[in-house]
């Protein structure tokens, strides 16, 4: 009698699990930049887009964007020099603060702007959290 029972070899096991290893290998080696990219787009949205309707909001009612001094908060509680005119919050919020960046600092803001000189600045400080390097991530 002739057992027609088909197997796979030991060197073909190894094979399939040396080519799963460097697989996982090439996953676990590049998932800081698979998902710093992800956290560097959060932050592009949040500075070029999200605030954008905020901020514009505030102008449009106040005259102008809120001071470098004001900052953010303003568009959540009115600041003391124009409360006759602030028609907010402007920015939706969970709580009374707004979101911290991908990398849990807050956002810089300056106004008028220093890289946008008839604007505003608005940029995370981006991965290494210091302002003024190549990887701040701003509305510019």
């Amino acid at each position: 009698m002739q057992n027609n029972t088909r197997a796979f070899t030991l060197i073909e096991m190894l094979v399939v699990v040396a080519i799963i290893g460097l697989l996982a290998g090439l996953l676990f080696t590049n998932a800081d930049k698979i998902f710093g990219q992800s956290q560097e787009v959060v932050a592009k949205v949040f500075v070029r887009d999200s605030l954008k309707t905020a901020l514009t909001r505030y102008r449009i009612d106040v005259g102008e964007y809120p001071s470098t001094a004001d900052g953010l908060a303003a568009l959540l509680t009115a600041p003391a020099t124009v409360a006759d005119r602030w028609r907010g919050p402007y920015a939706e919020v969970s709580g009374t603060k707004l979101p911290l960046d991908p990398w849990n600092e807050p956002y810089q803001y300056r106004y008028p702007g220093v890289k946008n000189k008839g604007g505003y600045d608005l940029f995370s400080k981006g991965p290494d959290k210091t302002e003024g390097t190549e990887d701040d991530i701003g509305n510019w």
